[in-house]
């Protein structure tokens, strides 16, 4: 028996060695110009560069960055970084650039045409360099801030008129309406694309949101949208493009029999906007786990699908209402944080605003989307940017490939993922980062990669436990209900149970809720997904304490824990 145990020591000892042999943590900088490599948008030297953006609004009638009467530039710039994002979607109205009348007023003079005096006061005691500067040049003043804390900045022309978007009847909203004159377009976007040329952290541009209203057309969309694009690549061909659907861009389902003809290629990236009433109040009024199956059914089918015909997916607006109280939203939230991680694509959360200088006749309206407070001066929730902070790193793609692909358990409502502190203590939630490497075999089996210790069942409202002899039932894991999420499995006496959350993130398994009908029920701590990844976790490197739990728990206890006998 003792030399049973010590082979078995010896045998998870040099298995660990090894594995953390292979490990050795790398840092990438990114190099610009970026492109795209299939459904990827990588650096000049190829490494996956993955976009987690923030939206700073500047097309309001003021034509100025939100904000600026609250905080200094550059303290937004450095808190944009602080809260983890890497870019930000900056919003323009082409009026900006096409209206020289327009585009000269200064800060002052925009401010005061609208009444905003208090506003004025405020960027003269924070940004007071830019108040008699014409608004064209405090633009470039902002992305040259955001440049100087190493932020990209993705142009995105929001609107024609500046004002608050959108309707199907504000007359911006397709080719041809009141203020959308197709000419004027390209003319704003290709002086945009030239004024920016050369500036490094501008890595792309967006040609138009949110394509709507009843003259949106499939036709005029590629007549216009090629023309936008050769425009703007012509003018500045180091941005990457991106080219936004119809009914605001949600559909993108006609590009998949007729893709985009381009004198270009290696630049393009589609976009598209999900919320929680992008769906109305489907989510409060039905069963989350069946509104989630059907509505990311939907959205592969008219959008994500090109993610598959290898074109990069920029999902350049989500958000929820930041205060925790709506029901939709929250719902919403949880299925769509489960397929931003098992989708990995490129995303702009909207919105870093927390309050308006001037929006809908409303002065200082309060923005409950916005990731910081109505002063600019904190976050408005912490526990949300838990939430998307494992999404802000890559969990795969060209140059994220510090390990073998393998799964990670992702806990979309926590933003953690399931992960061990020694071989004997409960599975618990923790950071992503140091998330445990798990295969998934075609026969349901989740083990530890590398290992033979596999995810069981015990008990109802037991913890979930690591074992080895992994061909009972209790040893298999099925995703089941319409949002693919439920992690089911059974009990030994043949209970069907489910992974969930129990005191202190330990994860155990409860009977399964929520699977349908129930529209009253909240499935999130039960909901789990299965993510792939090649990114390494800082636990891979840092065996030694897995290494001590090992050689100092008893063998009796050793095998006690694991075979259940001695």
């Amino acid at each position: 028996m003792d030399r049973i145990v010590f082979f078995s020591f010896l045998s998870i000892f040099s298995f660990l060695v090894t594995f953390s042999d292979v490990m050795i943590p790398q840092k990438h900088v990114t190099a610009l110009p970026l492109s795209t490599n299939s459904r990827w948008i990588v650096d000049e030297n190829g490494q996956r560069v993955k976009l987690a953006c923030v939206n700073w609004v500047s097309h309001l009638e003021v034509m100025v960055a939100e904000g600026l009467s609250e905080q200094p530039m550059d303290a937004i710039a450095k808190r944009i970084v602080s809260m983890g994002f890497n870019c930000v979607r900056l919003t323009w109205p082409v009026f900006l650039v096409t209206n020289d009348t327009l585009g000269s007023l200064t800060v002052r003079q925009s401010l005061r045409s609208l009444g905003l005096l208090e506003s004025i006061s405020g960027i003269q005691a924070n940004n007071p360099s830019i108040i008699d500067l014409p608004l064209l040049s405090v633009y470039q003043a902002v992305v040259s801030s955001l440049g100087d804390n190493n932020v990209m900045v993705i142009l995105d022309n929001h609107i024609s008129k500046p004002g608050w978007c959108c309707s199907n009847s504000d007359g911006n909203g397709f080719f041809g309406d009141q203020y959308f004159d197709p000419d004027l377009w390209i003319a704003g976007l290709t002086r945009m694309a030239s004024m920016f040329n050369g500036v490094p952290n501008v890595v792309g541009m967006s040609l138009r949101n949110e394509l709507r209203g009843p003259k949106q057309n499939v036709n005029d969309w590629y007549r216009y949208m090629q023309k936008g694009a050769e425009a703007v690549h012509s003018a500045n061909p180091d941005v990457i493009v991106i080219l936004s659907g119809l009914n605001y861009d949600k559909d993108l389902s006609f590009l998949r029999n007729r893709p985009v003809n381009l004198t270009f290629s290696r630049k393009i990236v589609f976009e598209v906007h999900w919320y929680g009433f992008t769906d109305g109040q489907a989510w409060k009024n039905g069963n989350p786990n069946q509104v989630c199956g059907r509505v990311v059914d939907n959205m592969m089918r008219i959008s994500g699908f090109l993610l598959d015909q290898g074109w990069p997916l920029f999902m350049s607006e989500f958000g929820v209402d930041q205060r925790g109280t709506n029901v939709n939203d929250n719902r919403y939230l949880g299925c769509f944080l489960g397929v931003a991680a098992e989708l990995d694509f490129d995303w702009a959360l909207w919105t870093l605003v927390g309050s308006y200088y001037f929006r809908q006749g409303v002065i200082g309206m309060n923005e409950y989307y916005g990731m910081l407070n109505s002063n600019w001066r904190e976050t408005r929730n912490s526990t949300f940017l838990q939430q998307i902070s494992a999404l802000q790193s890559p969990f795969r793609g060209p140059g994220v490939s510090e390990v073998h692909l393998h799964k990670v358990i992702f806990h979309p409502s926590t933003g953690l993922c399931v992960l061990r502190k020694s071989m004997f203590e409960p599975l618990r939630l923790g950071p992503c980062t140091q998330s445990e490497a798990w295969n998934y075999t075609p026969q349901k089996i989740l083990s530890v990669k590398g290992t033979y210790f596999c995810l069981q069942t015990d008990e109802l409202a037991k913890p979930a436990k690591l074992g080895i002899i992994c061909t009972d039932s209790n040893s298999k894991w099925e995703a089941i209900s319409d949002s693919k999420m439920h992690l089911s499995s059974k009990a030994p006496n043949g209970t069907a149970v489910c992974l969930d959350i129990g005191s202190n993130n330990t994860i155990v398994t409860s009977t399964c809720k929520c699977l349908s009908k129930d529209n009253t029920c909240d499935p999130e701590s039960q909901w789990f997904k299965l993510v792939n990844s090649t990114r390494r976790s800082s636990t891979m490197t840092k065996p030694s304490s897995l290494i001590s739990s090992i050689l100092n728990f008893p063998a009796k206890d050793f095998l006690w824990k694991f075979l259940g006998s001695v």
